[in-house]
């Protein structure tokens, strides 16, 4: 079978898919290199894969993981690889999936304990690395409030490493709702806050609780209306001359704060 070109139908089809209201449109979007197609293998949402000579023989046991899974497989060029791809250096390695975001309701369902609530996050960067940590520390699910980035987006897939398809991710775009139905779910809010009432260091007592933690925008941080919704607003102690943390960091913190104090909580007493 000779490689599918940039002009192949099924490739031209795939390359829109680049775009959110594509995305949206067909419900579909692309997760490239090894790390998102191998997450999105395992969890069966793999339409069709597109792969190089070069990533054929680099990665031939995952392709033949997918052939026998019944997904179709097909060779494209190098040229075709590169349209399909918004990196400088495309992996030639590319799955067509279907969308993963879930309603807000699913992503409450089963008494979370601990939840990543970025709210209106732009850097798709950013965003998909909250929901790697989020993924990484056992957290229920991560859902992105307000006029957040599109977590199909490229960008956010590869940067959190394939854990976009590991746990559930809501999307809400009315910030108000987020907060009542989290409520209602029996989570506390948290909101990182520089000028917060509680130490992150001091709130041992409070992390053991079901908890979501609010994260801000990364050039204006939470706006102060949300952050007065949260049940409690916590600052991170910085001991040295840093005047601040950015988004990823300060996420990372809070996030491995809370499940430190959970899992110990979970350990059998002897």
């Amino acid at each position: 079978m000779d490689p599918f070109t940039e002009r192949t139908p099924r490739v031209v089809s795939a390359v829109k898919l680049l775009r959110g209201a594509e995305r949206k449109k067909a419900g579909r979007f692309l997760a490239e290199g090894a790390n998102s197609v191998t997450a999105a293998l395992a969890t069966g949402r793999v339409e069709e894969l597109f792969f190089t000579d070069e990533a054929g023989a680099r990665y031939g046991e995952l392709i033949a993981g997918a052939t026998a899974a019944g997904v179709r497989v097909s060779p494209i060029t190098e040229r075709a690889a590169r349209s399909l791809s918004d990196t400088v250096t495309p992996p030639g390695l590319v799955a067509v999936c279907g969308l993963l975001d879930v309603p807000l309701g699913q992503a409450l369902g089963g008494s979370p304990r601990l939840l990543a609530v970025p709210v209106s996050v732009s850097e798709p960067g950013n965003a998909g690395t909250v929901i790697r940590v989020a993924d990484a520390v056992g957290a229920d699910a991560a859902i992105l409030a307000g006029d957040s980035v599109d977590p199909h987006n490229g960008k956010c897939v590869r940067s959190s490493a394939g854990s976009v398809f590991h746990l559930p991710i809501a999307r809400e775009r009315d910030v108000a709702l987020v907060l009542e139905q989290i409520t209602a779910a029996g989570v506390q809010i948290l909101a990182t806050a520089a000028d917060g009432e509680v130490d992150l260091d001091d709130a041992d007592e409070l992390l053991a609780r079901p908890t979501a933690w609010l994260f801000g925008n990364e050039a204006h941080g939470l706006d102060p209306a949300i952050a007065a919704g949260a049940d409690h607003r916590v600052r991170i102690p910085i001991h040295g001359r840093a005047e601040s943390l950015n988004l990823a960091t300060a996420a990372a913190i809070c996030l491995y704060a809370s499940a430190r104090v959970q899992h110990r909580q979970d350990r059998p007493t002897t």
